[in-house]
């Protein structure tokens, strides 16, 4: 039961990629650019959010039903690792409630050698098509 869409502007913009997709489980990756780098060298957050959102977000279209909207709002990070410049990035986002109203998913962010980057958790709204 997915609504699959096409990647957005913001995916294209950002090199996103979505590699797989299930029931409820979803991964993207992206390559990290030189561009993406704080004043410190390493992948600002706000990229990391970025691919947490999208892999929970294609992984709540995988469980709910065609038609239904859903959005996220709310997404709280936790960066454990940087990630560099040239780094391959793989979000995997996998639903733990898909309820009528409501959802609640996770993602998981790994760099090269599997090293944990970030984890996330975010809430969705579900709506079907013309409820708001």
């Amino acid at each position: 039961m997915s609504s699959v869409r096409a990647p957005s502007d913001a995916w294209k913009f950002l090199g996103i990629r979505l590699v797989e997709t299930g029931e409820g489980r979803a991964v993207v990756e992206m390559e990290a650019l030189d561009q993406m780098a704080n004043s410190l060298g390493v992948v600002h957050g706000g990229f990391i959010a970025t691919m947490c959102d999208s892999a929970m977000a294609r992984a709540m279209a995988a469980a709910v039903p065609p038609g239904t909207r859903h959005v996220s709002f709310d997404l709280k990070v936790n960066f454990i690792n940087p990630a560099r410049p040239g780094d391959r990035l793989r979000a995997t986002g996998r639903v733990l409630h898909a309820g009528r109203r409501t959802g609640v998913a996770e993602a998981r962010v790994e760099g090269p050698g599997k090293t944990l980057i970030a984890t996330a958790s975010g809430s969705f709204s579900i709506s079907t098509e013309g409820e708001q």
